[in-house]
């Protein structure tokens, strides 16, 4: 199979679909791997680095649309890429399709088959290539929160951590999840007060047994949330329903029971946002302001980190890759009801429920 990866184009997007390891794994199963130059720069490899794992360097980014069978990525295809999208063509990438009517529209319209990392699920029930990226996420959006605290960046001037005789910061963490977890584990580390919820029992008790002591858990209700922002410095928002719209757990009315100079940040913005006030920013305009509290809700947080942020994702998405290139994405999909999951377009239909609900189009069931 004639295989490409092309230069990422959103902004401040540095990571790429697949590092030199990847692809001399995918050359080394006989497939043809095409590069785009400077593709890999951004995350630290150069054109060599491929060049010497067996793929050839192809200019433009035209080239790799116009030449290969199935596009590794990292990002969703943005506008300037709808209409290099082929029929047929097979794009194995995250999407998020259901908090992007474009988008959806774009891929229907090209014909092509969209396999979404983020609802491909593994034999435990688990998103496992949506865990790498959720796991750097989760550590950046504290790191980016106690940075949005400092004053000259508009936050209230708080240390996350305080000093000997000063309390530190107060983080509330929504959704026990990859991230939840992971960003309470960061803010633990940094000496913050964590409260972090859920609507699983389970769940919040797992999190009481492994979790530092600067960690409580709490039962996630709107009455609980509400009697927590007014001494809350920090909320990390991360919800997720796979494939489907996030949930606004703060609405705009809670929001101005934060003190001024609060930061929310949503890492559930990908889905939507589960704040009401947040719209989706870029990493060279990361925040802004409603009722005095900052909002950070940078839609592709990993792409910070994309040296640490690539590896992370080759190592998870590799072995699909690999399987939907030696069988082709039907018979993969026939092998591994998991993988099968993922696909959410096919040749102008929608065959995840989850994207069709969000926009109430038909739904088309993969086995039909």
């Amino acid at each position: 199979m004639k295989i490409g990866i092309p230069k990422e184009i959103k902004n401040n997007e540095n990571r790429v679909g697949a590092t030199p390891a990847g692809v001399k794994e995918l050359v080394k199963h006989g497939h043809s791997v095409y590069v785009q130059h400077t593709a890999g720069e951004g995350s630290g490899f150069a054109d060599s680095e491929y060049e010497a794992a067996g793929a050839t360097i192809l200019p433009t980014i035209e080239d790799v649309y116009g030449t290969v069978d199935m596009i590794i990525k990292v990002k969703e295809p943005i506008e300037p890429e709808y209409k290099l999208v082929r029929k047929g063509q097979l794009l194995f990438t995250y999407f998020h399709f259901a908090s992007d009517l474009p988008l959806t529209e774009a891929m229907l319209a090209s014909g092509a088959t969209c396999i979404a990392y983020e609802t491909v699920r593994d034999r435990q029930g688990t998103l496992p290539l949506l865990i790498p990226m959720s796991e750097v996420a989760g550590r950046m959006s504290v790191q980016e929160g106690a940075r949005f605290l400092e004053k000259p960046q508009g936050g209230r001037g708080l240390l996350l951590g305080g000093v000997p005789g000063v309390k530190p910061a107060r983080v509330l963490v929504l959704g026990a999840g990859v991230v939840g977890r992971n960003a309470a584990l960061m803010a633990a580390g940094l000496g913050a007060d964590v409260t972090i919820t859920d609507i699983s029992l389970p769940v919040l008790r797992h999190c009481a047994e492994v979790m530092p002591k600067n960690v409580k858990t709490l039962y996630s209700s709107q009455h609980n949330i509400e009697n927590e922002l007014p001494t809350t410095d920090l909320v990390i928002g991360s919800v997720l329903i796979p494939g489907a719209k996030a949930p606004h757990l703060i609405t705009a009315d809670m929001v101005k029971m934060l003190r001024p100079g609060s930061v929310m940040v949503d890492v559930a913005i990908d889905q939507g946002g589960c704040f009401e006030t947040s719209h989706a920013t870029t990493h060279s305009e990361p925040t802004f302001v409603v009722d005095g509290v900052v909002h950070y809700a940078v839609a592709n947080i990993p792409g910070a980190v994309p040296y640490t942020s690539t590896l992370a994702l080759t190592n998870a998405t590799l072995p699909y890759a690999l399987r939907l290139a030696d069988m082709g994405w039907i018979e993969a999909c026939k092998k591994d009801p998991g993988l099968a999951e993922g696909v959410n377009i096919v040749d102008g239909k929608i065959t995840f429920k989850g994207v069709a609900e969000a926009f109430d189009m038909p739904y088309t069931p993969l086995s039909l």
